[in-house]
C-alpha cells in the first residue's frame, strides 16, 4: 500500500522550516509529495499527522476506523475511561443503574453536532440503534443484545438482554460514538461534519489523507490548534523519515529498527496492552505434562528477547497484563510447578510472519528451549495460513502477540477467549474448571477495585498452570516534533490530537 497527497507549497515549506528549524530543511524536498498541505490558510498552527493504517471501511465508526475518528478528536462517546479503566463523563454527564439489565444516562446540555443539529435523546437513540443493527456488528457488541430508548429529551435508557456490569465501559468504545442523525441517513455512518468533538472532519481523500478544522462552537474548551492534516503512510521507514525531515509533526508507530535514527527527544515510547506470549498445548503432546510446561517456562530468557529483538523497547513480562494496566503490578504471588527433565523431548514451535519481530523471537526461543534439552522443529507461515492449525492444537507451542485489553478497556474478554474451556481463541487447548469459575466471578463483578482483584486472581490460576508463558509487553513508539505539546500518549490508542495539543 502507498499513500499520496498534494505537494507542499513553497509558502508552507518555508513555514515548516521556520517552525521546525534548520534540521527540517535537510531532505524535506524528498518527502513533500507524501503529505497533504491542508485546507486552511493558517498552516503554521495546523498539526501534520502521519498515521500507520489507511481507512479500511470508509471511516465507518462501526469498524476499527472508529479509532481514527477518536484519535482526531472529532467523534465523541457518551463515556470515556480513566487510566484504571473506570468510566468518566463525556457526552453523558451522569448515569445510574435502574435494575440489573437497565442503565439510565443523562445527556450533556447545550451540545451541538458539527452540522448544527442538537444532541438530544433522539439523536443518541438513532446512533446506538444504528450500531446494534450494523452488519457486521461493532466488535464491542459481540454477544451483547442492547436496546436504547429515550426517557425524555435529555435522558436515555440502555438495556441488555443479559446482566452486564460493563455497560458504561462498553459505551466508551469509539465504535459507539454519537454522530448526528444525518450521518446514518444512507445506511452505515458518515463522520464528515457530523461529530461533536473539538475538531470537525471536513474532507477525506480516500485512503490517502483527511482534513480537520477547529470546531469554533465546541461545548468544551476550544482546540488550541487551527486544524489537523492527516496522511496515511503504511511504510514505517517513510513515517520515520517524515519526523526526521520535519514534514510531519506527529507520527504513529515508528518501527523499532528506525527509532535509533531519530533525535531521541522526538521519540516517545508508550506501553501497549499487548503481550508477546508463548502458548503451550496443554491437551496433547509433550506439554500435556505440567512439568514439561514448567521446563518451557524456565527456558525463556525474557530480558534477552527484549534486548536482542526489541532493542530494549519493550518490557519483560511478569504476567499476562503489563504496564499499560498499572494496577496489574499488584498481582498476588504465584506458586510455580517444578520443571521436569526436557532432554530429548521433541516439540513443534510455530509463529507467523505478519509481525516482523515474531520470527526473530522464534529463533532465539528455539535456542533457549534446545539449551534446556528440547528438540525443536520450527513452523513459520503467514497468519492466514497458520491460524486454523494453531486453534486446532496442531502445534506444541505457538508464539503470538496478543492484545490483552479489548474495546471495553477490560481484560476479562481476552482472558475468557484464550483460557476458558469454551474460549473461542484457546490456542493452549486449556480447560480448567477452577479457572472457568474465576473468570465467571471476574466477569460478574462490578467495575472497580474488586473486579481488578478478581481479574488478577484468575490470572494467577492460569499462570500457575503454565498454559501460557508471557514473555514481554510491547510498546508503541510515537514521534512528536519539537515544540509540539499536549499530544496524548494513550496505551489504548483512543486519543492522540486533543483540544490541548499546541505549538509552543
Amino acid at each position: 500500500m502507498t499513500t499520496t497527497g498534494d505537494p507542499l507549497t513553497t509558502t508552507l515549506l518555508f513555514t515548516n522550516v521556520f517552525r521546525i528549524g534548520a534540521l527540517a530543511a535537510v531532505g524535506a524536498l524528498t518527502l513533500t509529495g507524501c503529505f497533504s498541505s491542508g485546507a486552511a490558510d493558517d498552516t503554521a498552527d495546523r498539526a501534520r499527522v502521519a498515521m500507520l493504517q489507511p481507512p479500511r471501511s470508509g471511516l465507518s465508526q462501526f469498524s476499527d476506523d472508529a479509532f481514527k475518528l477518536s484519535r482526531w478528536s472529532t467523534a465523541e462517546t457518551l463515556v470515556t475511561l480513566d487510566d484504571l479503566g473506570d468510566a468518566e463523563p463525556a457526552l453523558a454527564t451522569a448515569w445510574n443503574r435502574v435494575d440489573d439489565r437497565t442503565w439510565s444516562f443523562d445527556l450533556r446540555p447545550d451540545v451541538r453536532f458539527h452540522n448544527g443539529a442538537p444532541l438530544d435523546s433522539a439523536a443518541v437513540v438513532t446512533a446506538l440503534t444504528a450500531a446494534t443493527t450494523a452488519a457486521p456488528k461493532p466488535r464491542i457488541l459481540d454477544g451483547v443484545e442492547l436496546t436504547v430508548t429515550a426517557t425524555d429529551d435529555d435522558t436515555v435508557e440502555v438495556s441488555t438482554a443479559d446482566i452486564d456490569p460493563l455497560v458504561p465501559q462498553r459505551l466508551s468504545s469509539p465504535q459507539l460514538a454519537i454522530l448526528a442523525p444525518a450521518a446514518y441517513s444512507a445506511g452505515g455512518s458518515d463522520p464528515v461534519g457530523t461529530g461533536t468533538g473539538p475538531f470537525v472532519l471536513t474532507a477525506v481523500n480516500g485512503t490517502s489523507s483527511a482534513t480537520l478544522d477547529r470546531n469554533e462552537d465546541y461545548w468544551g474548551e476550544p482546540a488550541k490548534l487551527a486544524g489537523i492534516d492527516v496522511d496515511f503512510v503504511p511504510d514505517g521507514t517513510a513515517r520515520a523519515a517524515a519526523l526526521r525531515n520535519g514534514t510531519a509533526d506527529v507520527v504513529e508507530a515508528i518501527p523499532v529498527s528506525q527509532a535509533a535514527n531519530i533525535d531521541q527527544s522526538l521519540v516517545h515510547e508508550v506501553p501497549m496492552p499487548r503481550t508477546n506470549t508463548l502458548y503451550l498445548n496443554t491437551s496433547s503432546g509433550v506439554f500435556a505434562d505440567p512439568a514439561m510446561r514448567a521446563a518451557a517456562r524456565e527456558s525463556v530468557d525474557k530480558d534477552r528477547l527484549v534486548e536482542q529483538v526489541y532493542e530494549g523497547r519493550a518490557d519483560a513480562a511478569n504476567g499476562l497484563l503489563g504496564p499499560a494496566l498499572p494496577w496489574a503490578a499488584d498481582r498476588p504471588a504465584r506458586t510455580e510447578t517444578p520443571a521436569g527433565d526436557a532432554t530429548g523431548k521433541k516439540i513443534t514451535l510455530a509463529t507467523f510472519t505478519d509481525r516482523a519481530e515474531l520470527p526473530e523471537v522464534a529463533v532465539l526461543l528455539q535456542q533457549e528451549l534446545e539449551a534446556k534439552g528440547f528438540e525443536v522443529e520450527q513452523v513459520v507461515r503467514e497468519y492466514q495460513f497458520i491460524e486454523t492449525d494453531a486453534l486446532s492444537g496442531a502445534f506444541d507451542a505457538f508464539i503470538l502477540s496478543r492484545a490483552t485489553v479489548l474495546d471495553s478497556g477490560d481484560p476479562v474478554a481476552y482472558m475468557y477467549s484464550d483460557f476458558a474451556c469454551e474460549g473461542s481463541f484457546n490456542i493452549s487447548q486449556f480447560c480448567d474448571p477452577q479457572v472457568d469459575t474465576a473468570l465467571a466471578d471476574a466477569s460478574a463483578t462490578e467495575p472497580g477495585d474488586d473486579r481488578r482483584a478478581a481479574i488478577l486472581a484468575a490470572e494467577k490460576l492460569i499462570l500457575e498452570k503454565d498454559a501460557a508463558v508471557p514473555m514481554l509487553h510491547e510498546r508503541v513508539i510515537q514521534g512528536e516534533s519539537e515544540g509540539l505539546t499536549g499530544v496524548a500518549r494513550d496505551p489504548r490508542e483512543r486519543t492522540l490530537i486533543t483540544n490541548q495539543t499546541a505549538f509552543e
